[in-house]
């Protein structure tokens, strides 16, 4: 048995987090901004399916990329290289978010993205939290991610392709953003091989969780991160 939260109860030590499935910790709860922000603080994440209770978990190990160790194949630098796309931040958040749910996914029937979970995260987007990376081509949305972030820690929550290498396009833009900012980690959650072939890797959730609060604790980015249509420049 997982315990269950009220809406002002607190997350349980990290500790009672069940090995199998890896990392649930507790259910119930609300999904409030506060509670978001407070699970994430925590090195916790909602994630269940629609017509389940809010499942929070923290698993360990936890999949990390470190923004400087993303790894770029010949194809993509090509591709990086021809420029033929825009990135843009933050321009249509709640656009990624559905496409994001809506996506088919390889071995996965419907998505955990629920209208609850996309009307959440739009509302920490409006409060500056949630932020997304978007490629356009002939101003068509093609791909892109959204995530959160917290002091100088990213937290990724999922990512879309309609065109080819279109979500590996804004990963990569990411990571350059990230670095620049002086961003230190972004937590991936989960290991899949897709998010090892880019360079993540899995970590110990005590040593996660150090590097979660020495992040957390630096200033912010304020607002929604500016966005230039960038597309040129990368060697």
């Amino acid at each position: 048995m997982i315990p269950w939260l009220e809406r002002a109860d607190a997350f349980p030590p990290l500790e009672l987090a069940l090995s199998e499935p890896n990392g649930l910790l507790c259910a119930g709860g609300d999904l409030s901004p506060q509670r978001i922000v407070q699970a994430y603080r925590q090195g916790v994440f909602p994630w269940y399916s629609a017509g389940e209770p809010i499942l929070w978990w923290s698993p360990d190990p936890r999949m990390v990329l470190v923004p400087s160790e993303f790894r770029i194949s010949r194809s993509l630098r090509r591709t990086l290289r021809n420029g033929d796309y825009l990135i843009r931040l933050d321009s249509n958040f709640p656009t990624v978010i559905r496409a994001c749910a809506k996506t088919p996914r390889n071995g996965q029937a419907g998505t955990w993205i629920s209208a609850e979970m996309q009307a959440a995260y739009c509302k920490l987007y409006e409060l500056g939290f949630a932020h997304s990376v978007e490629t356009w081509v002939d101003n068509k949305l093609v791909g892109g991610l959204y995530g959160l972030a917290i002091g100088k820690m990213f937290y990724g929550e999922s990512m879309f392709s309609h065109a080819t290498d279109a979500s590996k396009i804004a990963i990569a833009h990411l990571t350059r953003f990230l670095e620049a900012q002086g961003f230190g980690l972004i937590d991936c959650q989960m290991n899949t091989p897709h998010l090892a072939s880019l360079g993540a890797r899995e970590i110990p959730r005590n040593e996660f969780i150090a590097s979660l609060h020495e992040l957390t604790a630096i200033p912010p980015l304020k607002g929604r991160w500016a966005s230039d249509g960038a597309s040129q420049g990368w060697v």
